[in-house]
């Protein structure tokens, strides 16, 4: 039984390899799932053949993105962009009307969604130690929100 087991499975391992084809990507998909690790990209098929080294697939790539792409030399979209670049700079260059505030409970709430086993942020302080911040901490956190949110001034990271 183990040796019928064992020809039948040398039968179908020499029928899958003759009908390996690299055009296909067949070749390409069972040498990854052999290997187990990273194996270099599949060969680009394109119309000049077929590209193996990374350069080639890089020149391939450019090529077609410059033959599907054109600048615009119609004058009559740059004035309507110029228009609408003029509008979102006023936009954004006056100020809102009311941002929308949080409060000690919003800020509590998304302090109790850390996980606490994620590496701490920039400040260096670990979401375990911002789990246990008492109430005046927490509340001082909105109002420091709030005066940014007012006075439209984000700090430097």
């Amino acid at each position: 039984m183990t040796r019928q087991l064992n020809e039948w499975r040398n039968d179908q391992w020499s029928a899958a390899r003759e009908s390996l084809e690299p055009e296909d990507q067949s070749l390409w998909k069972i040498t990854k799932r052999l290997m187990g690790v990273s194996t270099p990209s599949p060969p680009l098929v394109n119309q000049g053949g077929i590209d193996l080294s990374n350069s080639e697939k890089v020149e391939a790539q450019a090529d077609s993105l410059e033959t599907q792409f054109h600048p615009v030399t119609d004058t009559s979209v740059s004035a309507e962009t110029e228009m609408a670049d003029v509008g979102m700079k006023s936009c954004f260059l006056t100020p809102a009307s009311e941002p929308k505030l949080t409060n000690h409970d919003e800020v509590h709430e998304a302090i109790r969604g850390f996980l606490v086993s994620k590496a701490p942020g920039s400040n260096g302080i670990p979401n375990r130690a911002l789990n246990h911040l008492p109430q005046r901490a927490v509340s001082l956190i909105a109002q420091i929100f709030n005066a940014v949110l007012l006075i439209h001034h984000f700090p430097q990271v």
